[in-house]
């Protein structure tokens, strides 16, 4: 089953909504710096799945891209 994060990147791709995907990269490219700035707590668990979540977002803007240079899946007749 797939996560809510790969959930919401497909349906931004589905919905060419390069925008909301943007957003979210910034939103956990942010999260990640700041708990990368903290200390007195492991926050490496944290860190983790944010990392995840950008590379799945990263492969979204991908699939997006390719999508919209005319190299995704064919449109049905």
């Amino acid at each position: 089953m797939p996560s809510a994060i790969e959930q919401i990147v497909d349906t931004y791709v589905r919905l060419k909504n390069r925008r909301g995907l943007d957003e979210l990269m910034m939103h956990r490219q942010r999260l990640a710096v700041d708990l990368k700035s903290r200390s007195g707590y492991d926050f490496s668990l944290p860190i983790g799945q944010i990392d995840e979540e950008i590379a799945i977002i990263e492969a979204g803007l991908g699939r997006l891209k390719a999508e919209s240079a005319g190299l995704g899946p064919s449109s049905p007749v």
